[in-house]
């Protein structure tokens, strides 16, 4: 036994070792990208976009190169591609495959617009379009589209999901404090369709994002918005494709191989000869031109991205899906304390959540901002304790349909008696000390006490989110609170309310941040730095690939079955959006 024992361990070591070697031997066999004259880069988003991709081991021994796609890198790709002379131009891909917020197809979208400026090409295909790749694709100087394909445009929609019923099923209820007439991130728990006030502002900011989405796609494609509204009306998806021709929604019908063909003749390649192609991966291996070789010091882009978190949560494959505070802020202070950097852009893409932990890193970034330039750049949310931790800085620059916003806090105690007691058939007694002593037991319901007390701590933070605004916006906290109560609004309405000051992205946003700290030569770096490939195997390489595959068949509906794992470890007092708004573009 102790001799097979031995075998066991022993070659369970060697496989350990075995995967670490071969990863090695990918990861360094790629070879240098040789960009050929007259190449194309090819772009397909067909797989999940996060703003920064992970390179998983496990994703690279399936044979995949990620499982995800980074919008760091897709902006990056774009740029190189109109500095490298050798590349004629772009093709657009589309898969069908949607999985991005409104904000961050904007955001690519300005990188196309920019693009353009050189002359060179783009040229968009796809057998059928989703609605968020036709408003990427639509910047193209051809769009094309399969004889027999589609494109995808009906509107956009808003379809949260409530659990009041799930909840009364197991013997569950919820004891709710709140602050804010539209802080509706408790709704999902206490009834079954929104309030008057969650659905008023569900229409408006959904609006605000049909209207700049339509709005760009008329300049770009020369069709009226009201024409585009009322081919969504028609559901024009269902036409016949020579509708999308007449309609001027696409330029010409072609299947895949004579798209390849269009492209040869674009670039001047005789028909005989294969058309030279970039992938995303080989413009990453693009090595990039330093624009200011003679730098005067970095602009720092630290990446702020997920839920808001105390510490890190049990069921979290990498500290890069979510805020953790002791992290963060040991990592924006030692960017305080380097003198190499002369500026910081904080990165938020974030729904929120600790309102204590969102205190604390408002703390350190006014620190930080007391030493340097500090600006924010909004990616798809940044809203309530995403807000918070963004009202400090200097400025914010967000995307026209970021969303962003929802001033409030919020608490939930729930209460189990009815699952535990009821349909479990357990019982349960209490010996106390003290009045209080067993606060907000889950086992009983609330007292009119306990409940009073955490109404009145809900209050105060809300008075001190709402103070910390006013103070970052230099705004009164009577005007402050106009635009508070927890309502989501879009970066473009923001930007009228004073929460935002610019419309733009990440680009937009170092720029500024150069200019602030009065330098013109600087390298740009990313934080916080990026786990190597051994290090990302020894993170839970096997469940960060099963979660991205996951969200990948299910469509982006794989965060409700990770509700209750984030509502174990959820802070008593949430400055948090809540609800997922779960908008379909």
């Amino acid at each position: 036994m102790a001799t097979i024992t031995g075998l066991m361990l022993v070659g369970a070591i060697l496989t350990f070792f075995s995967i670490v070697v071969l990863v090695g031997l990918i990861a360094s066999s790629e070879p240098t990208v040789q960009v050929k004259p007259n190449s194309v880069f090819v772009l397909n988003l067909n797989k999940p976009l996060s703003e920064r991709a992970v390179e998983d081991p496990i994703t690279m021994l399936m044979g995949e190169d990620y499982a995800s796609i980074g919008l760091n890198e897709v902006l990056t790709s774009i740029k190189k591609a109109k500095e490298e002379a050798n590349i004629t131009g772009i093709y657009l891909e589309a898969s069908g495959y949607s999985d991005a917020s409104p904000a961050e197809w904007e955001e690519i979208r300005r990188a196309l617009m920019n693009f353009k400026e050189s002359g060179k090409f783009i040229v968009a295909y796809g057998d059928n379009y989703s609605q968020g790749e036709y408003y990427l694709c639509s910047v193209a100087d051809k769009v094309i589209l399969n004889p027999q394909g589609s494109i995808e445009w009906i509107g956009i929609s808003s379809r949260p999901i409530f659990y009041k019923r799930l909840l009364e099923k197991i013997g569950v209820t919820m004891n709710i404090f709140k602050v804010g007439t539209y802080k509706s991130a408790i709704e999902p728990f206490i009834a079954t369709e929104m309030s008057e006030a969650n659905r008023e502002q569900t229409n408006a900011y959904l609006s605000s994002i049909w209207a700049r989405i339509t709005e760009d796609i008329a300049t770009s494609r020369s069709i009226s918005t009201k024409d585009l509204n009322k081919y969504a009306d028609e559901m024009i998806a269902l036409s016949p494709t020579e509708r999308f021709i007449e309609a001027g929604m696409a330029d010409t019908l072609l299947y895949k191989d004579e798209v390849k063909e269009y492209l040869k003749k674009l670039t001047h390649t005789n028909s005989h000869q294969s058309l030279n192609t970039l992938s995303l991966k080989e413009m990453k291996a693009i090595e990039e031109v330093a624009i200011f070789p003679k730098s005067e010091g970095r602009i720092a882009v630290y990446y702020a991205v997920g839920e808001i978190m105390d510490d890190i949560p049990d069921g979290t494959f990498s500290t890069e899906e979510c805020i953790v505070g002791s992290q963060t802020i040991k990592e924006l202070s030692q960017l305080r304390e380097d003198d190499q950097v002369k500026a910081v852009v904080l990165r938020v893409n974030s729904p929120g959540g600790s309102a204590f932990t969102s205190e604390q890193i408002w703390n350190e970034v006014v620190k930080l901002k007391a030493k340097k330039p500090v600006i924010v750049s909004m990616g798809g949310m940044a809203a309530s304790g995403g807000y918070y931790i963004s009202c400090a800085a200097d400025s914010i620059f967000a995307e026209a349909t970021t969303l962003t916003g929802s001033i409030g806090i919020f608490g939930m105690m729930p209460n189990m008696e009815g699952l535990l007691s009821d349909k479990l058939g357990l019982d349960f007694d209490i010996v106390k000390t003290n009045r209080y002593a067993d606060f907000a037991s889950p086992t009983r319901p609330m007292t009119e006490g306990e409940k009073a007390l955490l109404q009145k701590t809900i209050e105060r933070g809300y008075d001190l989110f709402v103070t910390r605004c006013a103070e970052g916006r230099e705004m009164s906290k009577e005007a402050l609170c106009r635009v508070a109560e927890g309502r989501v609004w879009t970066g473009e309405m923001a930007k009228g309310l004073g929460l935002v000051d610019q419309i733009g992205g990440i680009d937009e946003a170092v720029k500024a941040a150069a200019e602030k700290a009065g330098i013109k030569e600087y390298t740009q770096a990313t934080y916080p730095k990026q786990a190597d490939l051994f290090n990302s195997l020894m993170q839970s390489g096997k469940e960060r690939y099963i979660q991205a595959k996951l969200k990948e068949m299910t469509g982006g509906y794989d965060q409700h079955f990770r509700l209750i794992n984030r509502l174990k470890h959820a802070a008593p007092q949430q400055a948090h959006i809540g609800f997922d708004p779960n908008v379909k573009l």
